[in-house]
């Protein structure tokens, strides 16, 4: 039994400390949430993956969600906008959300020339973010859809979120910086 003890224990810190991601992509270093609330979010984000894939396979390919404190950022590709409206609903169906922020667009809307800029654009404020020393640039989900950058995250606190959207202000022929920043003191559990 001790074995067996000791067996699982090792697994989980090592599983734990090799890892640099947990939950919804942000960094353990850096993310204010509790273990608790990264796991909820976790359980979140799993559970609409799942009935996504369930309810059409090629979503588990083309949609990707994030979750931070309950709030669902959904990015991807779809064919028609009747899809888009049906992922939105069952986005919010998930048990325990707050808000959904949708940045799903529909294919043939863009061509290859404008995938690529925004490609370029989400490459240019990444890069940006991590030579940012007032910047954790692992805290942030960055999406450009057709020169429009959507950013998910965690500010630590408002001088960083300010610099991230200077960062992101700063890119050329970007038409609008669409922010989903929340700072780590408003994450809802931290105010109890």
């Amino acid at each position: 039994m001790k074995k067996i003890f000791s067996l699982i224990l090792v697994f989980l810190v090592t599983s734990c400390s090799t890892a640099s991601q947990f939950g919804t992509g942000v960094n353990i270093t850096f993310d204010p949430r509790t273990i608790g609330m990264q796991i909820d979010d976790t359980i979140m984000q799993k559970n609409l993956n799942a009935r996504l894939a369930l309810a059409d396979k090629k979503y588990f390919i083309s949609i990707q969600s994030e979750v931070l404190d309950g709030r669902i950022f959904l990015s991807g590709k779809v064919d028609e906008p009747e899809e888009k409206i049906k992922i939105t609903k069952m986005a919010w169906e998930t048990k325990g959300v707050r808000s959904v922020k949708n940045a799903i667009t529909i294919k043939g809307q863009s061509n290859f020339k404008s995938t690529a800029k925004d490609i370029f654009i989400t490459s240019q404020l990444r890069t940006a973010l991590i030579f940012n020393k007032n910047t954790k640039a692992r805290n942030y989900t960055l999406e450009t859809v057709n020169k429009n950058i959507y950013i998910f995250g965690i500010a630590m606190d408002a001088e960083e979120k300010k610099e991230v959207m200077n960062e992101a202000n700063k890119i050329y022929d970007v038409k609008e910086v669409i922010p989903t920043i929340y700072l780590a003191t408003e994450l809802s559990r931290t105010k109890l």
